[in-house]
């Protein structure tokens, strides 16, 4: 499966991607260590990212989490990666977590590899409900919601714990399929 979007890729994880993986980690480690703590520590050294890829190919493989990668068409440079996670196959409901590089922000790249994801997880994962779990203090991933038509569904009384804080009470966004 591949999606390409201006000049823009999204793949599913690759077993080639640690290296790649690892780069964006360090480069972006301010960007991740608040929302994205245990993606950042594992992946911290190529051996860690090698690792990483091979458990998340294999969660991948068996439906329980889906981890793509956005990199740049021409330069291959992996810039961003979006989870679809918190899969439950009886509600068929998931959840979108996702991160791009610094220097690819406010690009709506993740607007779009969202929208075109949403759509694959619709009509190929057969999914009928989306999520957006965001920080009110997360414009930006705010506009990622509401740009792709979620609705804010209500307030998550300390739903997450960034490392060396306390809670945060996180806004539920909802996405649902069409019914035609």
């Amino acid at each position: 499966m591949q999606l390409n979007f201006a000049s823009y890729r999204i793949t599913p994880i690759h077993p080639k991607d640690g290296w790649s993986l690892c780069n964006f980690a360090v480069t972006n480690e301010d960007r991740l260590k608040r929302y994205f703590p245990k993606t950042l520590e594992q992946n911290l050294t190529p051996d860690l990212s090698n690792i990483f890829v091979v458990k998340k190919t294999k969660q991948f493989e068996s439906k329980d989490e889906f981890l793509f990668t956005i990199k740049e068409i021409e330069t291959h440079k992996l810039i961003g990666l979006v989870y679809i996670k918190e899969v439950n196959w009886i509600t068929k409901q998931g959840e979108f977590a996702y991160c791009i590089d610094y220097s690819f922000e406010g690009k709506r790249i993740i607007t779009e590899t969202v929208k075109q994801l949403s759509d694959h997880a619709f009509e190929s994962l057969g999914l009928k409900t989306l999520q957006i779990i965001v920080h009110e203090s997360n414009t930006a991933s705010l506009k990622v919601a509401i740009n792709n038509n979620f609705t804010h569904i209500k307030t998550l009384k300390n739903e997450h714990t960034p490392p060396g804080e306390q809670p945060l009470d996180m806004e539920l966004y909802e996405l649902y399929k069409e019914i035609e």
